[in-house]
């Protein structure tokens, strides 16, 4: 099970969101640059970041910083918000990050996930976002009016390299991620998933590990608020 703790940027600073809404953040004082030393210094060796910025704008805002990230710390980094060009997809696996996530570009175009998979191989992970099952894109702004069993059977053979699951209600709240409902995407998925969204606690770490074609698990506002220890949380990274 990899743990990959999380880092959103938003105006250059590590923020969280309660359920996407911008309006609804809480900034920290450490940089995300900071952050992402502390996981290191951990022992982490996995980390998910996403450009807030991006998600905004669908330019790769933060790049300077995940830049500055890839070449201070060995981390195998994931990264998403706003990649909706091949030409971004570019900057980062230029940049050196191990995955780039694509999300509302590929829900709304299926051939430019398809494009995506095969000029990079191995190097797209593909995020979903449901909120009362139902894909929702732009930020979380908008319902795709698209089940997300649904687009998973259209483009399951597209050659997706990982794909992660967010339940929207669930995102900031520690309130446990939906595990019933990430079960049955890792069931249809042909790539292994990565559970995200509302982890609490260590049981939920250990609740994951016991289901099937689950590749990880992402935690963020519970690091950040200091729910789970980061000495208790490395022990499961494996």
């Amino acid at each position: 099970m990899k743990i990959f703790p999380a880092i959103d940027i938003k105006d250059k600073k590590c923020v969280r969101l309660i359920k996407g809404d911008f309006d609804n953040k809480t900034e920290y004082r450490m940089s995300p640059v900071e952050q992402a030393g502390r996981y290191k210094d951990h022992g982490f060796i996995n980390l998910h970041i996403v450009d807030l910025d991006g998600a905004l704008t669908g330019e790769t805002v933060n790049l300077d910083v995940i830049q500055e990230i890839v070449k201070k710390f060995d981390l195998k980094i994931e990264v998403g918000g706003g990649v909706r060009s091949i030409d971004s997809i570019q900057k980062y696996n230029n940049a050196g990050v191990e995955k780039v996530i694509l999300g509302s570009a590929a829900i709304k175009d299926k051939n430019f996930l398809k494009e995506a998979c095969e000029k990079f191989p191995n190097k797209i992970a593909l995020g979903l976002d449901a909120k009362d099952g139902y894909l929702s894109v732009s930020g979380w702004k908008e319902n795709s009016n698209k089940l997300t069993l649904d687009y998973l059977k259209e483009v399951n053979d597209f050659g997706v390299s990982r794909l992660i699951y967010t339940d929207i209600n669930r995102d900031g709240t520690k309130q446990s991620p939906n595990f019933e409902e990430t079960q049955k995407v890792a069931d249809m998925s042909n790539c292994p998933v990565i559970i995200s969204g509302g982890v609490s606690s260590i049981d939920d770490i250990k609740k994951a590990k016991s289901l099937k074609n689950i590749e990880g698990i992402i935690v963020g506002k519970a690091i950040y608020d200091e729910d789970i220890k980061l000495k208790e949380l490395v022990k499961e990274d494996a």
